[in-house]
């Protein structure tokens, strides 16, 4: 075959397939837009169960705690001083007041014993003082018998210049004034009876009320 005959061949098929790429290229579907990236969501590394998150909270204190009787603390003795400034026995408005408070108290209530302390300063003999401080715990022991103490309760020492709570003289030997008018004075203790203990009377376990083997009760250990 001739080269002009090549040619013209090959022209004739590139006038054919030219138009039918051109045709393909638009018809061709355009491109997809690349795809954004989606903002990442944080992860919860510490999930809670949905089963938990419904469990109402419940305190570990007990509903019956509050409702337990809190004991009261134990009573005291009851401890009164009533002074005689002036000197002598006699009861002052303030001595009567105090005497009717110890009527008044609980510790009184109880029952239990009464001791007055007798005292005195040191301006007399040895017995004087003994004498004038029993007189005054008498005349204390006198009123609380007038206002419903019963005498049997009521005990009376007599201590005179022994137990001073002031100087009765000052440091230069002359008397102190004040010092001996604190020590004329009478104190009171109102004791408190004991609490009553358990019975120990009572029969132990396997024994009957006269101390004897009780062949009814069940007296095994069970280890």
């Amino acid at each position: 075959m001739k080269a002009s005959q090549i040619a013209r061949t090959y022209m004739t098929i590139w006038g054919v397939a030219l138009p039918a790429l051109l045709l393909s290229a638009c018809n061709a579907p355009e491109p997809a837009a690349p795809e954004t990236e989606e903002t990442s969501t944080p992860v919860d590394l510490n999930p809670v169960p949905a089963e938990e998150t419904d469990i109402e909270s419940t305190s570990i204190l007990r509903s019956d705690m509050d409702a337990r009787p809190i004991a009261d603390p134990p009573l005291e003795p009851l401890k009164v001083t009533i002074g005689f400034g002036e000197g002598g026995s006699e009861l002052g408005e303030d001595a009567k007041s105090k005497i009717q408070q110890i009527i008044d108290s609980e510790q009184f209530g109880e029952g239990g014993p009464i001791v007055l302390r007798g005292h005195s300063d040191s301006s007399g003999s040895d017995e004087a003082n003994i004498r004038a401080s029993r007189r005054r715990a008498e005349a204390v022991g006198d009123m609380l018998e007038e206002l419903g103490a019963n005498s049997d309760r009521i005990k009376i020492i007599a201590l005179g210049e022994q137990n001073p709570i002031e100087p009765n003289a000052m440091p230069d030997g002359e008397p102190n004034e004040e010092g001996r008018a604190a020590n004329r004075r009478v104190e009171i203790t109102v004791e408190v009876p004991p609490e009553e203990e358990a019975d120990d009377t009572a029969p132990l376990v396997g024994e009957d009320e006269a101390g004897e083997p009780n062949p009814a009760a069940d007296t095994s250990v069970t280890r």
